[in-house]
């Protein structure tokens, strides 16, 4: 989806949010429930998935393929299709309907998902928003949306539909039983439209400088549901905000466009040879070896497309195997370059596609960037298997299987700003990323975007930090969401939440999961356990539809680690990480010569009397049952060789003298209170100079996390101890720790690298706090901004005649 940055913050008031209750057992006390397990919230295991968070030995999934011919009128900006699918019943259950995705129909006046949010009158607006909002506002046809124009079977017999909003159910003559297939056809048109002024994901951009279009040709076609063994039919709309869940299949799409256009797509073009030229085909042969991105459209000639339309058309032929999506690009204006990649001994076509408005940042930038993302997210998930992966500059940012379209334009002039090309590497490696998640661990974005978006985010993340070690990543590391974890809690709602009712979606379905698994790898698990998990997770669940609870389930299977706590806190709850250094005692050692009288009672002083067998007082039921049952043989029958002075004493088979203990203890007395003896001059030296500490913590957030405690002593050397958050598993709110050091301490600090998320820091420090530095402040001056991702005014390449 759109690359969201935590500084937006959308305000949307939706009313009635789907909230993944955090239920707990002992509500109202201070302890037993942060760390109570996840077993009364998560899905049961079964046969399909297991408790492991593992496929089990009768999973199963759906398969559709398509087989697509389509036509681009570019003058009439219209899209015609036909399109032939196979689905396969590969469930256990018998199907008397199958349901498809018309998600063009999100334009449409009379078909939309209708989905309404609370709105008031603006003090002032646009005539384009006047005219968007009043076409929603009416029952009258707009003329957008997917016109259906036949759908038959195999046999050519006309199938019954139903079109609700944007989805279309089609009625089965006799049950599609387990094993069985469904061939049918579909014929459709849409008009296509205005992408920068109505909005969504795909339709066309228009450029009047040059007159010419560029055209993002996304959920495009009918395209079949998902029907799987957690949910059944996937019914949610498509609204335009929770993205999409579909089903793996094979693709053979034929497009038909103007003579002079330039596609990419998903999949591979397999007649190259008939819609590109010789010279331009050597180029494309010649980047395949290449380490540097090889243009196989030059500058130069996409300028002369531009100013001199071909006429006629040819016929793009792609085929892709074993993906859930079909999109593609389409323009006379593109510049094509492309270079090689190897990931796993595979060589990966890397390439990208953008017009003469993004020549200096994308001709330098992107096509690299596609090949160092496929390399960096194969490290930590699994060998990327396609074939290709593309970038496309659209002044967008959205993903598809081996193909995604992004932003980032320079100024006329060709310079640009850092922003613009930070902003066009981060979206560029979030959207290439997503060919794993979702595309090959194909999540339901429409109910959890998170596992989308966030998984997807903490992912780019790692990718970006190995990009530049200096980029400036806008979310990952803990500290970025902070601003958003303190807001009122009427603000905010669980990670688990629906997408369609998320009030600030940016930083909930993106920031806040990629940041809780960043420390999850950092500060809790550790890389080394942490990466071999969330691989195996990647392992599991390429090509197939996981689940939250398979995702959490994995990550404790596979590290050994019991992590409900964590997903609890961060992925069921809203409470934000705070806690408080309220106290600091300090001690030095005073080295007395007789010890408290309390002392016997606290270390255990030796008595006169025997002890007593250690049994319990009674039987419990469990012991009475064991020893009913002739089938338990216990240990110590098997193997007597375990069966000490104790286990007799234990069953009355041996006796004490007690007269004869009662002498030898008086033959050996002791003091009266605790036995001591003087300090030498080595024990003065050794305890006199240890200086002792007791921290007082609260945690006033609510959200359970390690406490991080860096010391500082006076000789200025620093040390840190990690106390993990299992600490507070018998006092939520409130816990201590007793230090023992070698130095004095001159200042006390939690957290000193931001590393969990805690949303106030002025409760972490004891000692002297360090002085705040000036810094210069300037009031920016508010101006319109430029399209998405693209320079604003004087940047310092100008600046420097650059």
């Amino acid at each position: 989806m759109k690359r969201i940055f935590t500084s937006v913050l959308l305000t949307l008031s939706i009313a009635g949010a789907a909230v993944a209750q955090d239920i707990q057992n002992n509500p109202g006390s201070n302890h037993g429930n942060k760390f109570e397990q996840l077993g009364t919230i998560l899905r049961s295991p079964n046969e399909q998935r297991t408790a492991s968070g593992a496929p089990g030995v009768k999973y199963w999934q759906q398969r559709a393929d398509y087989d697509i011919k389509c036509t681009l009128d570019e003058k009439n900006l219209k899209l015609t299709g036909s399109e032939t699918v196979t689905y396969y019943n590969n469930s256990p259950d018998p199907l008397s309907y199958i349901w498809l995705q018309l998600d063009e129909n999100q334009h449409s006046s009379i078909n939309n998902a209708n989905y309404q949010s609370s709105s008031t009158m603006p003090r002032a607006s646009t005539t384009q928003n006047i005219d968007r909002n009043e076409g929603r506002n009416t029952d009258e046809d707009n003329g957008l949306g997917d016109v259906i124009t036949k759908l038959t079977d195999a046999t050519g017999k006309s199938l019954p539909y139903t079109i609700n909003k944007t989805m279309m159910r089609i009625d089965l003559a006799t049950p599609l039983k387990s094993g069985e297939k469904l061939v049918f056809n579909i014929d459709w048109n849409y008009k296509i439209t205005d992408r920068k002024t109505i909005g969504g994901r795909g339709g066309y951009e228009y450029f009047p400088e040059d007159g010419n279009y560029l055209f993002t040709m996304t959920q495009w076609y009918p395209r079949l549901c998902v029907y799987s063994d957690f949910q059944g039919w996937q019914n949610h709309q498509f609204t335009g905000r929770g993205e999409f869940a579909l089903t793996f299949g094979n693709f053979h799409v034929q497009m038909t466009v103007p003579a002079d256009h330039i596609i990419g797509g998903t999949g591979e073009c397999i007649n190259y040879s008939a819609v590109l030229s010789p010279e331009r085909m050597a180029r494309y042969n010649k980047a395949k070896t290449s380490s540097v991105p090889v243009q196989i459209v030059t500058l130069a000639e996409a300028k002369k497309a531009e100013a001199s339309p071909a006429k006629g058309t040819k016929t793009w032929v792609f085929q892709a195997n074993n993906v859930r999506d079909f999109a593609w690009g389409s323009s006379r204006k593109f510049i094509w370059d492309a270079m090689g990649q190897n990931v796993g001994g595979k060589n990966v076509m890397c390439m990208s596609y953008y017009g003469k408005e993004a020549y200096n940042l994308y001709s330098k930038y992107s096509t690299r960037l596609v090949a160092h993302t496929i390399k960096s997210y194969s490290s930590f998930t699994i060998p990327y298997p396609y074939p290709v992966a593309q970038s496309v500059e659209a002044s967008n940012g959205m993903e598809y299987p081996m193909i995604c379209f992004n932003y980032g334009r320079t100024e006329k002039d060709g310079t640009y700003s850092e922003s613009t090309k930070n902003g066009m590497i981060g979206v560029i490696i979030h959207e290439v990323g997503h060919n794993f998640f979702p595309m090959i661990i194909n999540s339901d974005e429409r109910q959890w975007t998170w596992m989308d978006e966030g998984l997807n985010s903490f992912v780019e993340y790692l990718t970006e930090e190995l990009w530049d070690n200096k980029f400036p990543s806008k979310k990952g590391a803990a500290y970025t969401i902070v601003n958003y974890m303190k807001l009122p809690k009427d603000e905010l709602e669980p990670i688990m939440t629906n997408s369609e009712n998320i009030v600030r979606f940016g930083p909930n379905a993106y920031s806040k999961p990629a940041t809780a698994l960043n420390i999850l790898r950092e500060t809790i698990m550790g890389r080394k356990l942490f990466d071999f998990a969330f691989k195996q997770y990647a392992k599991r669940w390429a090509f197939k539809h996981p689940t939250p609870e398979d995702l959490f389930r994995t990550m404790e299977d596979a590290s050994g680690e019991d992590l409900d706590w964590f997903w609890r806190g961060w992925f069921y709850g809203t409470d934000p990480v705070d806690i408080s250094l309220d106290s600091v005692k300090v001690g030095k050692a005073d080295l007395a010569d007789k010890a408290p009288d309390n002392m016997g009672r606290r270390f255990g002083r030796r008595g006169e009397e025997v002890a007593p067998p250690a049994v319990n007082s009674f039987d419990d039921i469990s012991k009475v049952r064991n020893r009913e049952d002739k089938t338990i043989k216990f240990y110590t029958d098997r193997d007597t060789a375990t069966r000490d002075f104790y286990w007799k004493y234990d069953r009355g088979m041996v006796s004490v003298d007690t007269a004869k203990f009662s002498a030898l203890v008086k033959a050996q007395p002791e003091p009266e209170g605790f036995a001591t003896e003087p300090f030498t001059a080595e024990d003065k030296a050794k305890y006199g100079g240890k200086y002792f500490y007791e921290l007082d913590f609260s945690n006033k957030g609510g959200l359970v996390m390690p406490i991080i405690v860096e010391f500082t002593f006076t000789d200025g050397t620093k040390s840190i101890d990690r106390i993990p958050a299992q600490i507070w598993r018998l006092n939520e709110k409130k816990v201590s720790k007793f230090y023992i050091q070698d130095k004095e301490v001159a200042s006390i600090k939690l957290d000193p690298m931001r590393e969990t998320a805690d949303i106030d820091e002025s409760n972490n420090y004891w000692g002297k706090l360090p002085q705040p530095s000036k810094f210069q402040l300037f009031k920016q001056k508010v101006s319109e901004g430029p399209a998405r991702g693209q320079s604003s005014g004087l940047n310092p390449m100008q600046a420097a005649g650059k």
